[in-house]
């Protein structure tokens, strides 16, 4: 006997599928959204439809952006020969909450990671190297700050990228070890944050 109507079991199990969200929460979300008015409701779904239809990759360093061009790429006070390196948006969004941040990003879309079938031709590392070459034929003064998470993973793509940029001659560094091993850029407090970023060592 079904308990419940078939299009709350469905919402419920999508709900489900999102990350941190267990069986519970989807429910609890999901009734939530039952008891809300309509108008609201329609806003909802088309706040989700624009997430799809009107955001997507800078064509320059990979953020979201509702732009060809991210607002922080094309913007001329920032610093274009200082480049940050995350793994995803999220790591951009608490670096600028820092405020201490002057430069420009460069999103991978991840780390490199075999044991989940993701290989350097699976981010943005070639677009990457290639943008740094360009910014060095521009100009002598370019670093590159490796912002990995302090991971596994994070670290074997420090050494991946460290590799392919050596040649190039820039100043590579990376975050000082003020973020926990295991913990993530987007959950480290601001202030811990903002000296890793004052503090980066040299690779």
């Amino acid at each position: 006997m079904r308990i419940l109507p078939r299009s709350i079991e469905k919402l419920i199990n999508e709900f489900a599928k999102l990350p941190g969200i267990g069986p519970k929460s989807a429910s609890r979300l999901t009734f939530y959204l039952y008891k809300l008015p309509d108008h609201v409701i329609e806003v909802f779904g088309e706040s989700v439809k624009q997430l799809k239809t009107g955001v997507h990759s800078c064509k320059n360093c990979h953020n979201m952006s509702e732009t060809e061009i991210c607002s922080i790429c094309s913007n001329t006070a920032r610093n274009q020969n200082l480049v940050c390196v995350v793994e995803d948006p999220l790591d951009v969004l608490a670096i600028e909450h820092t405020g201490k941040f002057d430069g420009v990003y460069h999103v991978l879309g991840g780390t490199i990671s075999p044991i989940d079938g993701i290989g350097p031709e699976n981010l943005k590392i070639a677009e990457l190297v290639s943008r740094v070459k360009m910014l060095k034929n521009n100009n002598n003064s370019v670093e590159i700050i490796l912002a990995m998470n302090p991971s596994l993973e994070g670290d074997a793509t420090v050494m991946y990228i460290s590799k392919q940029l050596r040649e190039i001659k820039v100043k590579l560094t990376k975050l000082a070890r003020g973020i926990p091993v295991g913990g993530e850029l987007e959950y480290t407090d601001e202030s811990t944050l903002s000296d890793a970023l004052n503090y980066r060592k040299e690779i």
